[in-house]
């Protein structure tokens, strides 16, 4: 079983900065698609057998079209290229009903800090911020700013938003912009990795939960299991009755999926949060981006494609 999903075509390719475009999704007969909110993301299925999760970046009051935008990887191990060289107005292409890991919660104001394509799921948050009434500031930096997308629908913010340009301005100072917690406020930040992981260690000092990020990739810790070091994991699922024994370097979601049971996946790098599974007994070994610490430390859920177990056995939900 797989994630569900709709067929749509894609009406826009538009470049919004150097090496990046934009990819406009529409229903082929124009009925209206189902919801999102800020900072939900899709699976594109792409014609190469790649499936990549890419951030809707649209209005989500905006029912006839979903939006996303896709830079132009240097090492692409094939899905931004094919996006780039391989799509086309017209063309039907399978997607994910939207997911959000990545949800924006009620705050009086709000920190967003941006690397590159990572300003995408930013976009939906800043709007849905104006629209809430609530103070905001985005400070987005880039290598060059030819390569930074979507400036002409930040304009109007006026001095809310900073652009810093590594060619011209240097690099965004992160020290100072997150040195001190600031009551009331919730960080967002979506960027390379180098990025998110001076924000999480600056970010630590603040109160737990108001510092919030989102990968395009997974870190060293959710990264495929090695066989060393690892112990077999017996896996019992509840509902269907099946009972499997995952051996050191195969993962949960594989064993499972050999075994005979259906679990929606998609990723299989803890990213995208599509094999989120309820914990029954047992305590998971979380190896995911996509919990918070707090969900993490409940064990209620875990993520399956890449986590395994502090117990000899898990019972779960499936």
């Amino acid at each position: 079983m797989g994630v569900e999903t709709l067929e749509l075509v894609v009406r826009q390719l538009r470049w919004e900065a150097r090496e990046v475009v934009s990819v406009r999704l529409e229903d082929a007969d124009g009925a209206t698609l189902p919801d999102w909110t800020p900072g939900a993301h899709i699976d594109l299925h792409l014609g190469n057998g790649l499936i990549r999760q890419y951030s809707l970046c649209g209005d989500p009051a905006d029912k006839t079209g979903y939006r996303v935008a896709v830079h132009l990887a240097p090492d692409s191990r094939g899905g931004s290229r094919y996006v780039h060289d391989g799509l086309r107005v017209g063309r039907p292409i399978t997607i994910s009903l939207p997911r959000n890991n990545f949800e924006l919660l009620d705050a009086p104001s709000y920190l967003f800090l941006a690397g590159g394509i990572g300003i995408t799921p930013l976009l939906g948050m800043i709007g849905e911020a104006q629209r809430r009434g609530a103070d905001w500031e985005l400070h987005y930096g880039g290598r060059t700013r030819a390569a930074l997308a979507f400036l002409d629908e930040l304009l109007p913010h006026g001095d809310r938003v900073h652009v810093v340009s590594e060619d011209c301005e240097g690099r965004l100072d992160l020290p100072e912009l997150l040195g001190e917690s600031r009551s009331g406020t919730l960080v967002y930040s979506c960027g390379p990795e180098g990025m998110l992981g001076a924000v999480e260690q600056l970010g630590a000092a603040w109160p737990e939960g108001t510092v919030r990020l989102e990968r395009f990739a997974p870190t060293a810790r959710s990264s495929p299991t090695e066989a060393a070091g690892e112990q077999p994991v017996r896996v019992v699922c509840q509902r269907s009755g099946i009972t499997a024994t995952a051996a050191p370097g195969c993962s949960i979601l594989d064993t499972l999926e050999e075994a005979g049971v259906d679990v929606p996946s998609s990723c299989r790098e803890g990213i995208c949060g599509s094999c989120e599974t309820t914990v029954l007994q047992g305590v998971p070994d979380h190896r995911d981006d996509v919990l918070s610490s707090a969900e993490q430390t409940s064990g209620k859920t875990m993520m399956i494609c890449v986590s395994r177990a502090l117990t000899d056995e898990l019972v779960l939900d499936l």
